[in-house]
């Protein structure tokens, strides 16, 4: 199970280092709790900006992976971006 949360975790990660211009400062955390999963996701201060999006877009967009992938593996998971 913590196998397929791994993935999640590094989709998370992956498309997080995509965005922004420091990848090495991504780091990407799970938090199991009783629900299902919380993916922390903490950037480099000045790439927050670009993590979250215009309005929330891309955090937005984000979440909606998340789900998805989630979804598919039958695991709630949420996204939490760390500032």
């Amino acid at each position: 199970m913590s196998d397929n949360s791994g993935s999640m975790r590094e989709l998370v990660a992956f498309i997080a280092k995509t965005l922004v211009d420091r990848p090495d400062e991504v780091d990407v955390r799970e938090v199991e709790g009783d629900q299902g999963s919380v993916i922390e996701l903490k950037v480099a201060e000045e790439d927050l900006g670009k993590v979250i999006g215009k309005q929330g877009r891309t955090a937005r967009a984000l979440r909606t992976i998340l789900t998805a992938a989630s979804t598919k593996l039958r695991k709630r998971a949420l996204l939490e971006i760390i500032e």
